[in-house]
Formats: C-alpha cells, structure tokens, sequence
C-alpha cells in the first residue's frame, strides 16, 4: 500500500526542493537513479577557440535528453558563418552500441557513444563504415561548463586534439 503525502507536505517539499536549486533535478529523475550532469543543453564558449581550428562557426549548440527506454537524445546544431544550419541528431543507448545518426551527415552517419563515468562521455564517430574522429566530454564539477577533447587525424595523417568549451545554457 502506497501512503500519498498531504497536499500541505507536498507543496512544503516542493518549496523546499525550489530552494536549494534541486527542484529540475528531482523531477528529472529517471526510474535507473539521478539525472545526467549531461543532460540540458549547451553552447559552445567562441572566446576560448583552438587557434588551429580556423574561422569558427556563429553558433554551436548540444543538447543531451532522456528519450525513455533507456536512450539518450544528443543533439547538435551548428550555425555557420552564412547563417545556415547544420543539424545531427542521435539516439541510443549510452553503452557503447552503434547507432545511425539524423540529419547532416557530412562528418558522420553514425556514432557510439558510453559514459565511463557520470560526468565523463566518450564519442566515437564514424562515416561511411570508416573511422571518423572521437571526442571526450567532461562536465566540471560545478555542472556550469562542459570541455571537449576531438581526437582525428588531418588530411595529411597527422593525429591531433583539440579542445572546446561549452557553457550550460538550461
């Protein structure tokens, strides 16, 4: 037998959970435990670009969700210099298991991906069945900025990382 709190109960642990900021968190949950730190969406920080990467885009957006089933939604949309926008999009499980990819498939059409710890995931992209470029995310502690290392290689063979930073933006 389930005992329902009284309404007065409820609302007073509403408020309560308002003000030490956990309210989003606490409803967020899902029945496997406690929301990702990934989870929201993020921008990319254009002040801190790698030299080496060149012109940058106007805009870069992630978005990470509970799809239900245990799937993650990762989304990623880029505004380029010309205002277009390139828009990818990927749901799978986070365990490492190949999943074809939506939308812009000029980088890659389909990924896997695995969290090897709560605020720590690995990447792996490839593109016509070909190796394309790995990327680990880490969220800060705080969960306000998340750093992202790409690994690839360059047109003449060369490995390289680069690393990016995103600010949380919800």
């Amino acid at each position: 037998m389930f005992l329902l709190p009284s309404r007065r109960t409820a609302i007073a642990l509403t408020a309560a959970a308002c003000l030490t900021g956990i309210a989003g968190d606490a409803a967020a949950q899902t029945r496997s435990g406690p929301v990702s730190p990934f989870f929201g969406e993020w921008e990319l920080d254009l002040t801190r670009m790698p030299g080496s990467y060149g012109p940058p885009p106007r805009r870069v957006l992630y978005g990470f969700r509970d799809s239900g089933d245990g799937k993650w939604r990762i989304t990623v949309d880029i505004t380029d210099r010309d205002d277009s926008v390139r828009h990818m999009a990927l749901s799978a499980r986070p365990d490492g298991t190949m999943a074809s990819s939506e939308g812009e498939k000029g980088e890659a059409d389909s990924a896997a991906f695995m969290t090897p710890a709560a605020n720590v995931l690995v990447l792996n992209l490839a593109r016509q069945k070909m190796p394309g470029s790995v990327r680990t995310y880490v969220v800060a502690p705080d969960g306000n900025e998340m750093i992202e290392a790409a690994a690839a290689v360059d047109a003449n063979g060369a490995p390289f990382v680069r690393r990016f930073h995103y600010k949380r933006r919800r």
